[in-house]
């Protein structure tokens, strides 16, 4: 069908779920809406995408405009499309949806267009249905992705920095997934997925054995074989 004057407009947005893990908790990154409409809710960091820039481009732009993030510490991937009607007041929107995901430590500020910027439980984001438009439902969804991607890509490496102990890694699987996992055996199989390599060095952390650091081998993303859920309690 050809394209009329009767067709309706339609705006494009971009929205990010940024994931981290702060004292022991999954958490987002959070903006407080600084104007109309849901001026004062919490909001997944977002906006219009201009008529010149690609969609990934917008989201990197509007998290470091919302947020003061770079794109450069986070892992950026596309999530989803949300186009349902009524979901943004202000028209016919649609919104395209990234998720990202940061190491501890990495501290937001509120930019341009928030009035704050946060890391907020994931929990309590999703029991209390604070956050504005639709993000309850987009945050959930790539929460989902993020526990799903645990058990086949090095996607958990994001999570710890450059560096890690194995007990950093089995950390944000447990808090991730919501679960314990059996020490030895979570060793046991991360360890020969393909994606580590050992250091050289050791930490000491409290009594006992001093801890092997490893890092993310470049470029091996895919865990072979998978670390599922069931294999690991």
């Amino acid at each position: 069908m050809a394209y009329t004057s009767e067709h309706p407009v339609f705006y494009v947005t971009v929205d990010v779920v940024v994931l981290t893990i702060r004292a022991g908790a999954l958490c987002a990154l959070v903006v407080e809406r600084g104007s109309e409409p849901f001026a004062g809710r919490w909001a997944l960091p977002g906006g219009f995408v201009e008529p010149d820039e690609s969609l990934e481009t917008a989201a990197c732009r509007e998290l470091e405009e919302e947020t003061a993030l770079r794109a450069e510490v986070a892992r950026l991937e596309q999530l989803a499309s949300y186009g349902d009607p009524g979901r943004d007041p202000r028209g016919r929107v649609v919104s395209v949806a990234w998720l990202a995901v940061v190491p501890r430590g990495v501290d937001p500020s509120a930019g341009s267009d928030a009035a704050r910027a946060q890391w907020r439980p994931v929990s309590e984001l999703l029991e209390t249905g604070q956050l504005a438009f639709d993000h309850d439902v987009i945050l959930a969804e790539g929460v989902e992705r993020a526990r799903s991607k645990l058990e086949y890509t090095a996607l958990a490496t994001a999570f710890v920095g450059e560096e890690f102990t194995i007990a950093d890694l089995r950390s944000v699987y447990e808090v991730v997934w919501g679960e314990g996992l059996d020490a030895r055996n979570f060793h046991r199989k991360v360890t020969g997925a393909g994606v580590l390599e050992a250091t050289g060095r050791s930490v000491q952390r409290g009594p006992g054995r001093p801890a092997a650091v490893y890092r993310h081998v470049a470029g091996a993303d895919e865990l072979y074989p998978p670390l599922t859920r069931s294999a690991l309690r």
